[in-house]
């Protein structure tokens, strides 16, 4: 009996016959490799591409959103558990190849198609199929990921996306091993490569009281993004509600968002928002040279939109992003 080892993730699950991974979505069938979860999303909506978020791609533009069952990190607030932490034949699918994905976008007027929701990670496969089929259609990709990936996949990755949007759940190796069950160390090396590839790239720090809401947190982790990726990755700190495994907590008070988007401009990250609170200034898009009011949001309705051709309006400064549709 061929035994199988998956190289797409730092858990490098070694696979028996008819055995699958943590992820759950991956399992060995004949001595090979198969993804349980090809052509079968559990969730496709149309969503503004703000809800991802990415604040800096696309303003205003809309994202043909999917996923498929399953992920390689088991987070105890994940938002979306019924499918991240579920077997791909217990879900409710759809049978959706990557034709009919771009279809279902350029019906749908969607400028970007995104997989999001779970972890596209480890529906790899899937993704890479449609990403390369969408760009002959003129459709960019993006991934909402939290990051859990070997470096020569993500390369691969790299080469067939235009943004990724990674949350960066916590500063601590002991917050990845306790609240996310894997390790830091894989997610600072996926961040730092996408932003060595070009790729677009945005953080969200999810902040969940008595986890990763401490000064000294919010501290930490502008200092390694300032000293590896640089000034002007947007961050978006947001706000936790009570779900699945951590009922138990409050939601994010509005104070530890307030500080740590304090903390984070104060040290020089030049675009940080507060996620989560629809009407907070936070959420809006300040030139960093002139402090005017650039790209204003409510929700995630972009209401006003005063860049053009990559500038402020006001004192002509580059905005980093991509901004034309």
């Amino acid at each position: 009996m061929k035994k199988v080892r998956c190289l797409l993730c730092p858990r490098g699950c070694e696979l028996k016959e008819y055995e699958r991974g943590n992820c759950r979505s991956r399992m060995n069938i004949g001595g090979k490799l198969q993804a349980l979860s090809y052509g079968k999303p559990c969730a496709a909506h149309v969503d503004p591409i703000e809800k991802k978020p990415f604040y800096h791609f696309l303003p205003g533009s809309l994202s043909y959103s999917l996923a498929t069952a399953g992920c390689n990190l088991h987070c105890l607030y994940c938002q979306n558990w019924e499918i991240s932490q579920s077997n791909p034949e217990d879900t409710i699918n759809m049978d959706m190849l990557p034709e009919q994905v771009a279809q279902a976008a350029m019906e749908n007027k969607c400028r970007t198609i995104a997989c999001t929701y779970s972890e596209p990670v480890v529906f790899f496969e899937y993704a890479s199929d449609i990403a390369r089929i969408a760009r002959k259609n003129n459709i960019l990709n993006i991934w909402v990921t939290a990051g859990y990936i070997n470096q020569r996949p993500l390369e691969e990755t790299c080469g067939f996306l235009d943004a990724i949007k990674v949350d960066f759940k916590g500063i601590t190796e002991d917050f990845y091993q306790n609240v996310t069950g894997g390790s830091i160390g894989p997610v600072m090396n996926a961040i730092k490569l996408i932003k060595e590839k070009g790729v677009w790239l945005e953080l969200v720090n999810l902040i969940v009281p008595t986890y990763n809401d401490t000064r000294e947190d919010f501290s930490k982790m502008c200092d390694w993004i300032l000293d590896n990726i640089g000034p002007d990755v947007p961050l978006h700190f947001s706000k936790f509600w009570p779900i699945y495994q951590l009922k138990n907590l409050p939601p994010t008070p509005e104070e530890s968002l307030i500080a740590a988007r304090d903390i984070a401009i104060s040290k020089g990250i030049n675009y940080v928002y507060i996620g989560n609170i629809p009407e907070h200034e936070g959420n809006n898009t300040y030139c960093h040279v002139c402090k005017k009011l650039l790209i204003e949001r409510l929700g995630y309705t972009v209401t006003q939109n005063n860049i053009a051709g990559g500038k402020c309006k006001f004192c002509n400064n580059i905005i980093p992003g991509r901004w034309d549709l």
